[in-house]
């Protein structure tokens, strides 16, 4: 496992997202198999977890911090965690915004995660105009000078809002959705946000698995998967899913970019070219069995893709891929 710079941590440049581990809108994932997840991504080199209040209402978050209590490592393990979702107890759209209730939402994580600071909390793709009002980031700069979070972020779904944010005076890091599918966002900010030392953490990275190349068009997803009620923006934005690519028009795309691709793994293959570009400081796949992490930490023993790919590659996305894009980004 390879490491880069966040601020003044080392983390690993293929981390851990754990949406699945809510046991929501991915179906069912078990605490033993959370665990095994986890031990996995540990014994791996891992040592970035990103999770997020509302996956499963604390659930991920729960059995993240069950699962630190009682991991032997020696290695510091950074947990990122997310804000701003939550509908529960009379929260939601805009209260969720106000000092008092992200305070609150703040220490509910804490209390799940059984620490006494948070490495990193971010907006969870909060509206575009509470960024632009301003207020929220003065909320989390009184959080963090009260030491309950070291640094703060921001999830945002399109390249504007990155460059919205990008002006706030010390954003720790954006959270982007960024891969084979989404390719311009490189062109967008990638070099500004390395400037500012603001770290890219990279979501999506596998278009919801689309780019393992292992679907078909006979694949099917479960009810409650949101790859099920939510492949054309039912629920939430569409760009989460497939990363706003029709199901079947990604599945064409994907075979034309492993006829482009060296021959390997092509999960590896599509996360190593996202760690080609040095700005990236941690890309964050999925995993519901631990078969899927030991796949992703792999990704960082590849050589990269080389410039010859990456060309065929962008022209690719600029001819075919991009116009397919739906939702906001």
């Amino acid at each position: 496992m390879e490491y880069r710079s966040f601020k003044e941590a080392s983390v690993a440049e293929v981390g851990l997202g754990t949406w699945q581990l809510g046991s929501s809108e991915w179906g069912e994932v078990d605490e033993e198999e959370a665990f095994s997840i986890l031990q996995a991504y540990l014994d791996n080199g891992g040592n970035f977890i990103d999770t997020a209040d509302i996956y499963g209402m604390g659930i991920s978050e729960r059995k993240i911090g069950k699962f630190l209590k009682q991991a032997e490592t020696d290695r510091d393990i950074y947990v990122a965690t997310k804000l701003g979702r939550r509908e529960d107890d009379g929260y939601g759209w805009p209260q969720n915004f106000t000092y008092k209730a992200m305070r609150e939402h703040v220490v509910s994580s804490l209390e799940n995660l059984g620490v006494d600071q948070l490495f990193l909390d971010q907006f969870h793709c909060i509206p575009k105009e509470q960024l632009e009002k301003g207020d929220v980031f003065d909320h989390f700069r009184k959080i963090q000078d009260e030491g309950l979070i070291k640094h703060w972020g921001v999830s945002v779904e399109t390249a504007e809002e990155a460059k919205i944010c990008l002006q706030q005076e010390g954003l720790g890091s954006l959270q982007i959705i960024f891969n084979l599918f989404r390719q311009h966002m490189a062109n967008e900010f990638f070099e500004v946000a390395a400037e500012k030392d603001v770290a890219l953490i990279v979501r999506v990275p596998l278009a919801s698995g689309l780019l393992t190349g292992k679907f078909d068009e006979n694949t099917t997803f479960p009810e409650d998967d949101h790859r099920n009620f939510n492949a054309d923006g039912e629920a939430f934005n569409v760009g989460e899913t497939f990363s706003g690519i029709e199901f079947s028009k990604g599945i064409e795309l994907t075979r034309k970019i492993q006829d482009i691709m060296p021959k390997g793994s092509m999960p590896q293959l599509a996360l190593r070219w996202i760690l080609d570009h040095p700005q990236v400081t941690t890309v964050i796949p999925g995993a519901t069995k631990k078969a899927h992490v030991e796949s992703n930490t792999g990704a960082s023993d590849l050589q990269p893709l080389g410039k010859e790919a990456h060309k065929k590659l962008r022209e690719l996305y600029e001819a075919e891929i991009r116009p397919n894009i739906r939702g906001r980004y």
